[in-house]
């Protein structure tokens, strides 16, 4: 039986990948130091034979008995309201914690995949977003200390596959959402539907002509199998490419929650990217893959999912570092 150690397992989309690795048979070690992560998000795989949980910050030394083949790193905060909250936590667990998986990779001689970002491309001046775009990122700016982190976590694991020859792969991840996402984690989806859910107004930064790309967690965690089965070294981007102006999302999700709430306006967040749109050309060339999941039809799954909580669950996320 494989055995694969998924960082940041009581994540999002940590756990999503622990459900699917269960599923195609795996040995799954999940680890997560529940800094953002939340346990209840995994607690339906503690009774798998085939689950383990370590609690551990990866930022220290990482220790795994036995056989290892693949380890997917996904441990780190990736929510605006999380990284300016805990900004050292964030720069260690791409730089230390990415340092200390890939000595761990290479010692069990084991395939590792990281999860990067689309943050690699700041504020980007070239639309859509390809791979060979190196990005406009500003270094000392607020959001840094995540952009950052996910350039040199890119460098350091291209590093070990060029001069220690470690099987590595590189997933550029662009905005995902579905079930076990946070409401009100700084993330427009879960922030709108948040809101409508409590009748508030829905909260636009800027002035709504910014653009996302919105991937369901499902076609994600398919791409993302793919690319760590693949022979392919190189980053690439997953994302849907169906791209969506914010003002017009807001539109969606009013008429989606079936409510009423106005659209208020505030300022542009500094360095926040103006456009979002991936080019996945690469990974329909390369993976045979593309999303499948419409907008529609994932954003009616949300909405269920986030509309199923209790109302302690509901307002406690609006205050969760307060």
């Amino acid at each position: 039986m494989k055995r694969v150690l998924i960082t940041g397992a009581a994540g999002f989309l940590g756990s999503h990948l622990c459900d699917r690795f269960i599923k195609e048979g795996y040995y799954v070690i999940g680890m997560d130091n529940l800094i953002t992560g939340d346990l209840k998000n995994i607690e339906h795989l503690f009774k798998h034979e085939n689950f383990e949980f370590a609690h551990h910050d990866v930022s220290k030394f990482v220790f795994v008995p036995g056989e290892l083949h693949y380890i997917l790193h996904f441990a780190s905060p990736a929510s605006p309201i999380d990284y300016l909250k805990i900004p050292i936590q964030t720069l260690k667990v791409g730089s230390l914690g990415t340092h200390n998986l890939l000595g761990l990779a290479k010692a069990k001689k084991a395939c590792m995949l990281i999860a990067s970002t689309s943050e690699v491309y700041g504020d980007p001046v070239v639309h859509p977003q390809t791979e060979n775009y190196w990005g406009n990122v500003n270094p000392v700016g607020p959001r840094g200390v995540y952009d950052e982190a996910k350039r040199f976590q890119e460098a350091i694991t291209m590093a070990y596959h060029t001069f220690h020859g470690l099987d590595t792969k590189i997933v550029r991840i662009f905005n995902t959402y579905g079930p076990r996402m946070r409401l009100n984690d700084g993330r427009v989806l879960p922030a709108f539907i948040g809101q409508a859910l409590r009748g508030e107004d829905l909260t636009i930064f800027g002035d709504g002509s910014q653009t996302r790309s919105f991937c369901y967690v499902d076609d994600l965690v398919e791409g993302i199998y793919r690319l760590l089965l693949s022979d392919y070294h190189q980053p690439v981007n997953i994302g849907n490419p169906s791209e969506i102006t914010i003002s017009q999302f807001a539109e969606e999700i009013i008429k989606l929650t079936g409510t009423n709430q106005k659209v208020v306006y505030k300022d542009l967040p500094v360095d926040d990217p103006k456009q979002r749109q991936p080019d996945i050309t690469r990974a329909r060339e390369i993976l045979g893959w593309e999303p499948k999941v419409s907008r529609q039809d994932g954003l009616k799954i949300t909405y269920d999912y986030f509309r199923s909580l209790s109302h302690e669950e509901l307002y406690k996320s609006k205050h969760r570092f307060a």
